[in-house]
This record gives structure tokens, C-alpha cells and sequence, in this order.
């Protein structure tokens, strides 16, 4: 079997994560290319993504644009890749064939969870997926916020620092409630809204590197009362991470957090 999707991003990255995670307990075969976020700017952004020679990175190349959303300055992007990822961001996937562009982490998710014969990962029934989607499109949400509150914890605001709170405590207090009925998010059965959640929500707990920073800007560290506020939800996060399927992608990622 061929590749199922191709994906283009910075790595490492939990919201690649998340796919290669559903791609391992699905047997879905799937490529990851990318490199170092410092270092994609000297990488052709296309299907077929390449490191560049420094001959090629010149201001008169028809591939020169520039950087958006957490990547400053010159980054080289084909047409083709432009119109296959309209908003022009990472991950970046692609059909086998390269004809068709995915973007957005749960989307890419979805895409693997479909091509997957596992029977539950996204759910049994047409109710059960879209009541999966619904946690995914909330998780989303969220981590959107999460994203520009680690990209901009150097200048941190009031009114950034009070969008985080409130869409932490939105969100994880639907996941609590989720876990006081089921084993799992959804149901008694592990799905990709489990996966995404603790990609996404690992990814957020880096802001305690940020705690000499965040403090001296007047905050506190938002999941500082986690164990006691959403005793489920940490419990799920740390149970799944411990699994070979989840362990063997994320590594150490979460080792500091557990040895606090």
C-alpha cells in the first residue's frame, strides 16, 4: 500500500501527532516531512517539500513569500502549494496522489480516521461521528487560543491572558463532564476526539516553561490547579500518553510534567 496522506510540517509537532497516533491504531500508512520551525524557512513548501540550496533562496524567486502565523520573514512556497493550502500554513497534507490539499490538524485527523479499518475511531454510527466532530471543532477552538497565547507569552496582555482562562475553563470543563459518564470522551471506546485532546492539550501544558515569564508579567501559570479543578481530565491525558500507541509518538514530551 501506498502512502495514505503525505504531510508537510515543522516537527516535532503534536498536532502531527494526533494523525500519526490514528494512523498507527489504524494501520494506515502515512509520511511526515519537515524539519526544526527555524529551519522551514529554507525549505521549498510544496507536495513534494525540499530542503533548499542557499543558490535558490534569492529574492527574485518565484517562490518567495512572506512568513504568517508564528513564521517571520521569507518562506519559499510553490503556486501549487498555494492553491492546494489556500491559507498557506502547517501541516500541510496531500492525497497520494498530491491532487488534494488537507489542512487544519483535525481535519487531516479525520482524513485518517476515514481511510482507517479500525471499527470505533471515529465512531459506529453517521450521530456518533458527528458527535465526535463536535469535540474535535471545540478542541479546535481552544487550541487556536492556546497557540497565540505560547506564540505571544513574551508580550502578554490582560485581555490575552483572560482569553486563555476562558477558554481553558470552557473547554476542559466539557471534558470533565464528558469523562464522569464515559471511560473515554465519546463513549466507552477510544476515538480520535481522545487523541486530539491529548495532543492538543499536552501542547497547551507548555506553558509551564513559560512560568518565570508568565509570572513576571503579573500572571499565574493557568493550569496551575489542574490535578484539583479537572482531576479527570488530567488523569485521562496522563493514562493515554502512557500508551505504546500514544508513548512511541510523543516521546518525553510530557516527562517534565509528570516528575513535577
Amino acid at each position: 500500500m501506498g502512502s495514505v496522506l503525505r504531510v508537510f510540517s515543522y516537527l516535532p509537532n503534536p498536532r502531527v501527532w494526533k494523525s500519526v497516533i490514528a494512523a498507527n491504531i489504524g494501520g494506515v500508512e502515512i509520511e511526515i516531512i519537515g524539519d526544526k520551525p527555524k529551519n522551514l524557512s529554507s525549505w521549498l513548501w510544496d507536495y513534494n517539500a525540499r530542503k533548499l540550496s542557499e543558490e535558490e533562496m534569492t529574492q527574485d524567486s518565484p517562490h518567495l513569500r512572506k512568513g504568517k502565523r508564528g513564521f517571520a520573514g521569507a518562506l519559499y512556497k510553490t503556486e501549487e502549494f498555494l492553491k492546494s493550502q489556500p491559507f498557506g500554513t502547517v501541516p500541510a497534507a496531500y492525497s497520494p496522489d498530491g491532487e488534494i490539499g488537507i489542512f487544519e490538524s483535525n481535519s487531516i485527523l479525520r482524513s485518517i480516521a476515514r481511510s482507517s479499518q479500525h471499527q470505533t475511531l471515529y465512531g459506529k454510527s453517521d450521530f456518533e461521528a458527528s458527535r465526535i466532530d463536535s469535540y474535535l471543532d471545540a478542541n479546535l477552538v481552544f487550541a487556536r487560543e492556546a497557540q497565540v497565547y505560547l506564540l505571544e507569552v513574551e508580550n502578554l496582555t490582560n485581555e490575552g491572558y483572560s482569553r486563555m482562562v476562558s477558554a481553558y475553563e470552557f473547554y476542559l470543563s466539557g471534558i470533565e463532564a464528558s469523562l464522569s459518564r464515559n471511560k473515554f470522551i465519546v463513549s466507552e471506546y477510544l476515538t480520535i476526539a481522545d487523541i486530539s485532546f491529548v495532543c492538543d492539550f499536552a501542547q497547551f501544558l507548555r506553558e509551564g516553561h513559560y512560568q518565570k515569564i508568565i509570572k513576571k508579567k503579573g500572571f499565574g501559570l493557568i493550569s496551575k490547579d489542574l490535578a484539583q479543578d479537572f482531576p479527570l481530565a488530567l488523569k485521562h491525558l496522563l493514562g493515554l500518553s502512557e500508551l505504546e500507541e500514544f508513548s512511541k509518538v510523543m516521546g518525553s514530551y510530557l516527562d517534565w510534567y509528570k516528575e513535577k
